[in-house]
């Protein structure tokens, strides 16, 4: 019986690039990581969720994304204040999009191609 969600799983290709997208943009916190024997790092989304970020090769890094993350697979973070998080977008340069549904809702890739939404959230 499944009981709730766990963790997502990405792979990148620079801890430093992944940090500043997941802890800085962002502002996830980092917590210990075992040792799985490749780097990586592990953030808190709270209520026993997690984001593990692996350094690995990435088999999928020339497939062609289209555009807006939305129609690619992606993974989905609500956030208090979508509008900050715009604003932090953009002083970074990284390119999004606004979700299609009309939702308060926007998607970016990653430094690496991972498509992510955030969803805005009271």
């Amino acid at each position: 019986m499944t009981i709730g969600f766990h963790h997502v799983a990405i792979i990148v290709s620079d801890l430093d690039k992944a940090a500043k997208i997941y802890g800085d943009v962002l502002g996830l916190e980092q917590e210990p990581r075992p040792d799985l024997n490749f780097e990586g790092i592990f953030y808190n989304l709270g209520n026993g969720q997690q984001l593990h970020i692996m350094l690995l090769d990435n088999p999928d890094a020339q497939s062609i994304k289209p555009e807006h993350g939305g129609r690619y697979r992606h993974f989905a973070l609500a956030v208090s204040d979508l509008g900050s998080i715009k604003c932090k977008l953009e002083a970074e340069s990284i390119a999004f999009t606004v979700s299609k549904s009309g939702r308060a809702a926007l998607f970016f890739y990653d430094f690496d191609g991972n498509a992510i939404e955030l969803i805005q959230q009271a």
